[in-house]
């Protein structure tokens, strides 16, 4: 037997909602089969079986709320590990028949431990990171003294399925590396909280919401950014007005295919453009060294009901502001359903952030971990400025560049402002 473990299926996912169950008990699934619907912190994800075999047992109902990561929700009696049991129990014939039949089902019994026997730990890679196997592919490999880390996965999304360790090279196995907590790691105790009686606010003074999935992922992400990131801002005035008449008449142009191009839209290609003219901005910290990524992939910070999620356009140097447009459109609306999957909003290489829609005039963001940037956008409004000797009025938006330090110094940023700042303040080059 096998268990189907509750999945991470985001970084930050540390327990979900079992949505929904798309098989029941006596179903055979394939590797690849969507079996469950799951809800995260950040969206709601379709679950496939990573080993093929006959679901026996449902251990979590559908619509259970606060299931752990790594609970059981499932058992799957998977291929070889269903008649063995059996042919280890059933007792020998007492018949006069040959030795070779009477050592069948001893030769039987070790295959029927080692599928009864649990999975090995999950297995971290040299950096660090997990190799996602499935605990059938676990318990053959340690049979096997296999190595998980010189396999390649075919399963679902990369991992590692029976069919890739039967078969593969036998070797001494590395023992999986002992995790430690981010605590331990990062030397940094918790603080102790505390709670509002003992800060003198009396209970029934008021309402208690409890926090969601979501919310205790992005304050954990933000506390863990602000104690390990060291921050500093950035700022620039940046003029606008040629901007919304270029806008205007795009979107005029635009409006029989139904497309409208927002400001925000306009930022992300210029940081895009900006990102490939100074690319040692568009870097992330790794403990290994910098990470100089060759795409400018923009996450855009949407506002969700509970929390803030960042989807992602990839690539967006090489897209056209209608492309853009329509993309941050479909992105933004699915993110608010939850609907995103997970490579669209994992992975981005700089963020923007927009309250400009707000009224706000400056604000500074926290870095959205591992990228190097933030980019924090206030609101277009009319001020004074000075040209060629006289007062005159222009349409203005503050920008602020929020860096890594240990990424992207001073210098840079300021290089990266000064790439950033004519692509907006011209934007007839960003349309060629």
């Amino acid at each position: 037997m096998t268990d189907i473990l509750m999945p991470a299926l985001s970084p930050t996912m540390e327990e979900g909602v079992l949505a929904k169950w798309h098989v029941k008990v006596g179903d055979v699934v394939s590797a690849g089969d969507v079996i469950a619907e799951i809800e995260t912190d950040k969206a709601t994800m379709e679950v496939e079986a990573v080993d093929e075999g006959e679901i026996t047992d449902i251990l979590v109902a559908e619509g259970a709320e606060g299931v752990k990561v790594n609970t059981p929700i499932a058992r799957l009696k998977d291929e070889g590990g269903a008649a063995a049991p059996k042919a280890a129990e059933k007792p020998a014939a007492k018949t006069e028949e040959s030795p070779k039949a009477e050592a069948a089902p001893a030769a039987e019994a070790p295959k029927a431990a080692a599928s009864a026997a649990p999975a090995p730990a999950a297995p971290k890679s040299e950096n660090g990171e997990r190799i996602f196997s499935s605990p059938l592919a676990r318990r053959i490999a340690a049979q096997n003294g296999v190595d998980l880390k010189s396999i390649k996965g075919t399963g679902p999304h990369g991992r590692i399925v029976k069919r890739d360790v039967e078969g593969a090279p036998k070797g001494a196995a590395q023992p999986a590396a002992t995790s430690t907590t981010a605590a331990a790691t990062s030397g940094i105790a918790p603080r102790q909280a505390q709670s509002l009686a003992q800060m003198g606010i009396p209970d029934g003074s008021y309402d208690l919401i409890p926090l969601d999935g979501m919310k205790k992922a992005v304050a954990r992400r933000m506390v863990d950014s602000i104690q390990n990131v060291p921050h500093f801002p950035l700022f620039i005035d940046v003029e606008i007005d040629q901007l919304m008449a270029v806008r205007a008449k795009v979107n005029k142009m635009l409006e029989p295919q139904g497309v409208k191009v927002s400001v925000n839209d306009f930022v992300i290609k210029a940081a895009a453009l900006a990102l490939k003219l100074v690319p040692e901005a568009n870097a992330s910290y790794t403990p290994e060294g910098i990470a100089m990524h060759h795409n400018a992939d923009v996450s855009m910070a949407v506002a969700i009901d509970g929390g803030l999620i960042t989807p992602i356009i990839k690539k967006a140097e090489t897209k056209g502001l209608a492309q853009i447009a329509t993309e941050s459109k479909d992105l933004a609306k699915r993110a608010r359903e939850r609907k995103l999957k997970p490579e669209e909003f994992q992975g981005g290489t700089f963020s923007v952030s927009n309250l400009g829609m707000f009224g706000i005039k400056q604000f500074t963001s926290i870095i959205n971990e591992p990228q190097g940037c933030i980019m924090s956008v206030g609101a277009g409004e009319q001020r004074a400025v000075v040209k060629n000797g006289q007062v005159v009025a222009a349409t203005v938006m503050t920008v602020t560049l929020t860096c890594d330090h240990r990424v992207v110094d001073g210098a840079t940023g300021a290089r990266f402002l000064q790439a950033f700042k004519p692509l907006i303040e011209d934007p007839v080059a960003m349309l060629a």
